[in-house]
């Protein structure tokens, strides 16, 4: 691929777009940088607050550890840590600098405010609107589609941002504010990776080894979660396609559970970042590769890991892990040597094995399907080396990956909607 071509320039946005990083699971802390965006403009602690979010936003904040809040869980307690701590300038890190003070200030919050939440179906997937009242002031923030997209801010009578009418113009899947992901093919991909001069995307892999790597190490020295990573290790092994999976289970098994340290997402998501990566890396430490070829391969698995989800959409009730730990199957397949049709098959082959895994929100089992999604991301890398490999017309498997991924988004996308629906009625049942 050529360096200063339109689809090069493309690929090196797209990384730099998606991977950034964040300090929690990336729902609640929306919540938390819209409720600190609304307080920036009220300019006082509020007596009332209205909360409206989408089905999906409830299923991914309901059960989740929010960082910064000594162990608090839900909706409620993301907005109030980012009304009390919040810095909205600081994005997805937005309570990163939450104070022992500022906890208990939150936890009073939550005491004494008046806390409506209310579900919404706008027609967006990803949807937030919170508003903060302070005796005859209101303050309204909208974000929607995706974690950072502020949309809609009023105070009183005074419409400080408006682009919703944009927003109604586009779908889930194209999102004219973000380059276009409908270019990405995992021929373009493989080229991409082989032709990649590292300078132009080392800024953002490096901070995504740091950060990811320090998360894993995290998750195994503590007590977090399930924790999943810890018991792999116990139980299977220290072969590197256990540590591999175990570290990439432990980071999530911390993160789930709270664990103040960031990581670098993908997709909008901190455990397919980690999903994503930490295999990665950890197989470049045991094959003893070359910085280089690490940069590579983790190109090449975040940009395929990118390309699975546009066609499913950020939020689904397929389960994200699915399209990272395929991912990183890929890039261990290309730290290995593995050509464009080595890349392909593998990638079919791990997609027909785990695409059944449903999202039922944030928490500590996801850690466990991280662990199931990186297995068969392997796996399907050592199918084909060994010969094996599925066919189209087994099952959602078609003939060529494109078509493959075309299922799989159609799967997530369409074919799952009533799944979603009914994952958030179970969720929301009373004990």
């Amino acid at each position: 691929m050529q360096k200063g071509g339109s689809a090069y320039k493309a690929y090196v946005n797209i990384l730099k777009e998606e991977l950034i990083r964040a300090m929690g699971c990336t729902e609640p802390i929306a919540i938390a940088y819209a409720a600190s965006i609304a307080k920036d403009h009220l300019h006082d602690l509020p007596d009332r607050i209205e909360i409206c979010v989408s089905n999906n936003i409830i299923k991914n904040v309901k059960s989740v550890t929010v960082p910064n809040t000594d162990g608090l869980k839900g909706i409620e307690a993301a907005c109030a840590i980012g009304i009390v701590a919040g810095k909205s300038d600081k994005v997805l890190e937005v309570i990163a600098d939450a104070t022992k003070e500022d906890k208990i200030r939150a936890r009073a919050l939550l005491k004494d405010t008046e806390i409506k939440i209310q579900p919404i179906d706008k027609g967006h997937i990803f949807d937030i609107i919170i508003s903060l009242y302070k005796n005859e002031h209101k303050v309204t923030v909208r974000i929607d589609r995706y974690h950072t997209n502020v949309v809609y801010i009023k105070k009183d009578d005074e419409v400080i941002l408006d682009t919703e009418d944009k927003v109604a113009m586009c779908d889930d899947i194209k999102d004219n504010s973000l380059e276009d992901k409908s270019l990405l093919n995992i021929a373009d991909i493989y080229d991409f990776a082989q032709s990649l001069d590292i300078e132009d995307v080392k800024d953002v892999l490096d901070e995504q080894i740091a950060c990811n790597t320090k998360i894993a190490d995290e998750g195994l020295k503590k007590n977090y979660g399930a924790n999943i990573g810890s018991v792999i290790l116990k139980y299977r092994g220290e072969s590197v396609m256990d540590r591999a999976i175990a570290k990439a289970a432990a980071a999530s098994d911390a993160r789930m559970s709270g664990c103040e340290l960031p990581v670098v997402i993908n997709s909008g998501s901190g455990n397919q970042g980690i999903t994503v990566s930490i295999p990665v890396i950890e197989y470049a430490k045991e094959l003893k590769v070359s910085d280089d070829r690490l940069y590579r391969a983790l190109a090449l698995s975040n940009l395929i890991a990118i390309h699975e989800k546009t066609g499913i959409g950020r939020l689904s009730a397929y389960c994200g892990a699915v399209s990272a730990g395929c991912a990183a199957g890929c890039g261990i397949a290309y730290l290995q040597g593995g050509d464009l049709k080595t890349i392909e098959h593998t990638l079919v082959n791990s997609l027909a094995v785990t695409s059944g895994i449903i999202c039922d929100g944030a928490k500590a089992s996801c850690a466990a399907k991280i662990a199931m999604s990186v297995e068969a991301g392997i796996m399907g890398y050592l199918l084909y080396e060994s010969g094996n490999e599925f066919y189209g017309g087994d099952g959602i498997v078609a003939k060529g990956v494109e078509r493959t991924i075309r299922n799989i988004g159609l799967l997530g996308r369409e074919g799952m909607k009533e799944t979603d629906k009914e994952i958030v009625k179970i969720m929301m049942q009373k004990d």
